[in-house]
């Protein structure tokens, strides 16, 4: 990208007519604005933490000519501020930022009061139900979201002088209100504390503009949580000192001694824990410290107390179980269950076709002949729905079994008003990470037993810590370790490859002899790797094997960028499958239509939503400004402003796939792919397909992935907290 002619700093000032693309995540956008002196429309590149169709913005910048897209204004600063011309205030108010209005409410309301619009819903509301259509609960909303939106407007003047966007300052102004700005001013890195989604990086920004200097105590002690934070993004529950002081050093640009001094005063207020790992001296955000011990303290509890059920003779129930169900079990697992009967706290573990579920499913129905109260959970709706379908018996996620109530952002379930069961069966549990655990393992009764089931060689859960693989490794409880894959099951190519894969072998890509259930097409490159997605997605493996090409095949891609990554093959595979027609909406950079599949990407717990849930578009109401999505039965409403939640789920990364299952799978494996090519995320990748897996790429690259097994070392204290209640029997099969 080379400087216009005149690169000097400029002020570009307009209406903006259309958002080409917006990215929730770091706000950088590409805007159409109808600019002040300029005939056509100038493509603007720059950073908004929202922005809407309609909003005039100024903007400070120089002028860019890209080889690719040409003459274009780079904001380094961006402000909108509510339109004021006819066309501005349409375009705004149908742009979904206002409850209770779409594009058609906005075409009558600016017909009815032209420039007065903003005017009369602040002034005399009542006068709203003189446009047709609108009664008395609509003039309502209207009212409410306009209050709402001048409040929060007000909040943006003081943010945008600081150089803080409209999403941000909403949040703000939930968390504290007509305080927002006297906070802020005071001291802006409570902002990374008190707001989720708001870090360091915004804090730190406002408080370089308030003035506050970089070596300024209240920073380089803010910035030792925000460093302890960025090691949690990468699993680690805390960091060693020597590490902890040169990421903070490298993140704030202040020398280490600073740092040493900020560090102190963490510990003397007890912020911050210091502790051994091993040999190293270890520093963890106290929360996160607590969390693990109070783990131990927990399993310690549970595995201490007598069995909740009276001595049940193995020898009568497993003939029995195997009489009811009509299946013959190995010795393995007969006596793996004759353990669950006598445990009080179990772990069962291992890969596909090695009999988990039948082992798990006999416990549980000897258990119930015996009048024993179940509760089944599992961290994801996927993994919990899986869980029902394999047992017959009701399975929850772990946020509804413990009741989460987001007015306080808790559980109600905790140990004052603990869960009312015998026997917890966790599912999936290399998904949990520490706080949850320690929540659930909180609602646990004092006399109920535990089981926890999972698979220890898939990738490790988002969230910090290690929980399964420390629960195994510490031998403070029994442990199950299942290895042998039996007859029926090893019929399958995609068992025996998962197993060829996590034993370090390179599996058998060879064309198969006839029907087979894994397939490997190779593709050189991503150019001929994406038209062989597309049309094996679309056209061949439907034909060929009967799937439905959006309901039953999903595309699962080491990483989301690239162009083999699930951000472009989402782009390619949606105008393959579902081409939108004029019922569509555009926000975020995304197309959103009735039929397309779409994935929640955080945690929504008003809407009873949750990161990685797939639903259906049913609707697009372009009147109400709203968006119906199916999740599994239920519908769930967004209005176009909520809708930088959801993304496309053609295709989704392996890591957000975890705790599902799908009837086909389609993964690309590609060299450029590198960084990610892991041995446990190509692992966790092909066990996710029931009936069909098809690697598409290179064989290079799936023996890159085979051979990485250097799963980075999680740096966590649970499993020392757990070993300190001595050793406990372990069995393999």
């Amino acid at each position: 990208m080379a400087p216009g002619p005149e690169s000097a700093t400029e002020v570009l000032a307009g209406l903006v007519e259309r958002v080409t693309y917006h990215n929730p995540d770091n706000g950088f956008c590409v805007l159409r604005v109808k600019a002040r002196g300029h005939r056509d429309l100038v493509t603007t590149v720059g950073h908004a933490a929202m922005i809407s169709a309609g909003e005039w913005i100024t903007a400070s910048g120089i002028w860019l000519n890209d080889r690719t897209h040409g003459l274009q204004f780079k904001a380094h600063f961006l402000k909108t501020s509510a339109p004021s011309s006819i066309d501005g205030i349409e375009k705004y108010l149908g742009s979904g930022m206002i409850k209770g209005i779409g594009p058609v409410y906005a075409k009558r309301l600016v017909k009815v009061f032209g420039k007065d619009v903003f005017d009369i819903i602040e002034e005399t509301p009542e006068r709203l139900r003189e446009v047709e259509g609108i009664g008395p609960k609509r003039a309502d909303k209207i009212t409410a979201g306009w209050a709402d939106q001048k409040v929060i407007r007000e909040i943006m003047v003081f943010l945008h002088q600081h150089g803080v966007g409209t999403a941000r300052a909403v949040r703000i102004f939930k968390t504290y209100g007509t305080d927002a700005v006297q906070v802020m001013s005071e001291n802006p890195y409570r902002l990374a504390k008190d707001i989720r989604g708001i870090g360091f990086r915004t804090a730190d920004l406002i408080a370089e503009k308030l003035g506050i200097e970089k070596t300024a105590m209240i920073r380089v002690r803010a910035g030792i949580s925000f460093a302890l934070t960025e090691a949690m993004g990468e699993g680690h529950c805390g960091l060693p000192r020597v590490e902890l002081v040169g990421l903070a050093g490298k993140l704030l640009e202040v020398p280490a001694p600073l740092i040493e001094g900020a560090l102190a005063e963490e510990l003397a207020e007890e912020t911050v824990t210091l502790d051994r790992v091993g040999d190293a001296d270890c520093l963890f955000l106290t929360g996160l410290y607590l969390a693990e011990r109070g783990i131990a303290e927990q399993v310690r509890r549970l595995h201490a107390g007598p069995l909740p059920w009276a001595e049940i003779d193995a020898d009568k129930a497993l003939p029995w179980i195997e009489q009811k169900t009509g299946l013959t079990l190995a010795a393995s697992q007969a006596e793996a269950i004759r353990l669950a009967l006598r445990s009080k706290v179990m772990v069962i573990t291992g890969g596909p076709g090695v009999g988990k579920t039948t082992i798990v499913n006999s416990i549980l129905r000897i258990l119930a002949a015996k009048r024993v109260k179940l509760l089944l959970c599992a961290p994801t709706g996927r993994a919990a729905k899986r869980m029902t379908e394999a047992t017959e018996m009701e399975a929850k996620t772990i946020h509804r079994l413990l009741e989460f109530d987001p007015k306080v952002f808790g559980f109600k379930r905790d140990q004052e008003d603990p869960l009312e069961c015998d026997l917890l069966v966790i599912d999936e549990a290399s998904m949990v990470d520490v706080m949850l655990m320690q929540s659930l393992l909180k609602a646990v009764p004092d006399h109920a037993a535990l089981l926890v089931v999972g698979a220890i060689d898939q990738l490790p859960s988002v969230g910090p810590g290690q929980v399964l693989a420390d629960l195994i490794g510490s031998d403070a409880v029994p442990v199950v370790r299942l290895t042998e894959v039996f007859r029926q099951a090893a019929r399958s190519k995609i068992i025996t490859t998962a197993h060829a894969i996590n034993a370090g072998r390179m599996p058998d890509l060879a064309p198969p002899d006839g029907e087979a259930d894994f397939y490997f097409v190779p593709a050189a490159d991503p150019e001929q790797a994406v038209p062989h997605i597309v049309d094996l997605v679309s056209r061949r493996i439907p034909r060929r094997f009967g799937f439905d090409p959006i309901k039953d095949i999903q595309v699962l891609c080491p990483m989301n960028r690239g162009g083999v990554g699930a951000r472009s093959l989402n782009i390619e595979l949606q105008a393959s499958l579902n081409p939108a027609g004029e019922k569509k909406v555009e926000r975020f950079g995304w197309s959103f239509a009735p039929g397309d599949k779409v994935m929640q990407i955080e945690n929504d717990y008003d809407k009873g939503v949750y990161n990685g849930d797939i639903g259906m578009i049913e609707d697009v109401d372009l009147d109400e400004g709203e968006v119906a999505v199916t999740f599994d039965v239920r519908t769930v409403s967004f209005v176009f402003g909520e809708l930088d939640t959801l993304v496309p789920a053609y295709a989704a990364t392996i890591h957000k796939s975890q705790g599902s299952e799908y009837p086909a799978v389609v993964i690309p494996v590609m060299t450029q792919h590198y960084a990610m090519l892991q041995r446990n995320l190509i692992y966790t990748g092909v066990t996710r397909g029931k009936k069909l897996v098809v690697l598409v790429g290179q064989k290079r690259a799936v023996a890159i992935a085979v051979k990485n097994a250097s799963g980075r070392k999680r740096w966590s204290k649970l499993d020392e907290w757990l070993s300190d209640d001595g050793a406990a029997t372990a069995i393999r099969s």
